[in-house]
């Protein structure tokens, strides 16, 4: 086995798994559940495997017979595991006896138990910045979270580096392969969501490149709150076959389904009355390259300033949207660690908004703005001086993420940030 390199779920894994009887990762596939849960384990189920699906429903109770702590892994496989599960830990399993991982939620039809008060879920995502090893984050959101963190710290990264992160994707088995080889391994990912997971869920894809479509058309508008309609018209504006609405609602069902999107949320603040907002969700999917790659853009095209397909689904350029988007996974990786909320904010028109807003659990916020510049104007700071002057004490902290080098605060208060000194 490849060295296993920590990652930031493994301190809440820490905390939680060996005090509990069955705790549940799951994920997109690829993001590296299965790596991190056999840090911890004795024994592994793995129900994508024919044999071991087998032998489970051959006898069911052989799970709890198993030297723990067991994975079971691809549990959606056969849900009736999630179950048998349940009723062990009903049943007084021992603290740390299962983890429970998977890339899907169970297929359509599959009557399973919510696992309340018996397991708690972790969702696991693509490699966030820090986990990259780029750079020695300097800057904790955790400590932001808090108040009066010190703002401080250099990187030697600069936008091209940034660029090719975006590309080079946050799946720990695509990651350190030459350019071209993770192109073809990213296109093989999207080919067996269409011809595999796909069908697996219940939903047999009569016409793939209408799904593709669809799926480019949604990458097209990453970072933005881009209405559904307006993505199922994007998605082949000059076929008159194109899919239907409740074809595309049924993409979106699947694909959220096997956590392939992962949107931002709009924000409602609860103390302060910001009026007009709208609460249209910002468009990610789980990884940025997999949105560069259904655009057909490479890092070379990204540095040109090319737009890709689709560009009349933005606001702005392509670049800034996927350089967002790799700062939102990363900062929503951050945030479950604080056991924090991300959202975003806009008011209707544009006129206000605020890239990503972190909310702690007594309401305290700490709102970033993504910046494509390396040293951030009066103007980039602006949005996040409006919020703060609404909050009042609810304003915990702000920033601007950046492609620059260095990490202060400025005199109006607001930090500056470059991408990869931020951590959780």
């Amino acid at each position: 086995m490849r060295d296993y390199f920590r990652r930031v779920i493994d301190d809440e894994l820490d905390e939680f798994q060996p005090r509990l009887a069955a705790t549940h990762i799951y994920g997109a596939k690829g993001v590296g559940k299965t790596a991190t849960a056999l840090q911890r384990v004795k024994s592994v189920l793995n129900l994508d495997q024919v044999r071991d699906r087998e032998l489970f429903q051959a006898d069911p109770d052989s799970i709890e017979s198993q030297p723990a702590p067991v994975l079971i892994d691809e549990w959606q496989r056969d849900p009736e595991v999630w179950d048998r599960v349940r009723r062990s830990v009903d049943s007084g399993a021992a603290d740390g006896q299962y983890i429970v991982a998977g890339s899907a939620s169970p297929p359509r039809g599959a009557q399973v138990h919510s696992g309340a008060g018996r397991m708690v879920s972790f969702m696991m995502r693509p490699l966030s910045l820090a986990e990259r090893g780029l750079a020695e984050p300097a800057v904790s959101l955790g400590g932001m979270l808090n108040g009066g963190v010190k703002v401080t710290g250099r990187t030697k990264l600069k936008l091209p580096d940034y660029v090719n992160e975006i590309t080079a994707s946050g799946l720990p088995g695509i990651r350190p392969q030459p350019e071209r080889v993770r192109g073809r391994l990213l296109d093989s990912y999207v080919s067996n969501v269409v011809k595999r997971e796909f069908p697996e869920q219940g939903y047999p894809v009569r016409k793939p490149a209408a799904l593709l479509q669809w799926m480019a058309a949604y990458a097209a508008a990453t970072a933005n709150t881009t209405s559904y309609n307006r993505i199922l018209d994007a998605a082949m504006p000059a076929v008159a076959d194109k899919p239907s609405k409740p074809a595309a609602i049924a993409y979106r069902q699947v694909l959220n389904r096997l956590w392939l999107l992962d949107p931002v949320e709009a924000w409602s603040p609860s103390e302060a009355r910001i009026e007009r907002l709208t609460w249209a969700p910002k468009h990610y999917l789980a990884d940025p390259a997999l949105a560069a790659r259904l655009l057909k853009v490479d890092a070379a095209a990204l540095l040109r300033g090319s737009q890709g397909a689709r560009s009349h689904l933005r606001d702005g350029n392509l670049l800034g949207a996927l350089f967002e988007h790799l700062v939102a996974l990363s900062v929503k990786t951050y945030a479950q660690a604080n056991e924090a909320e991300v959202r975003h904010l806009r008011t209707h028109g544009g006129q206000h908004e605020v890239d990503l807003v972190v909310e702690n659990s007594v309401g305290g916020v700490v709102a970033l703005d993504v910046k494509l510049t390396a040293t951030p104007t009066a103007d980039d700071v602006k949005q996040l001086i409006w919020l703060r002057d609404r909050l009042g004490s609810n304003f915990v902290d702000g920033a601007v993420i950046t492609t620059g080098p260095q990490a202060y605060r400025r005199k109006d208060g607001i930090a500056v940030i470059p991408a990869a000194l931020l951590g959780s």
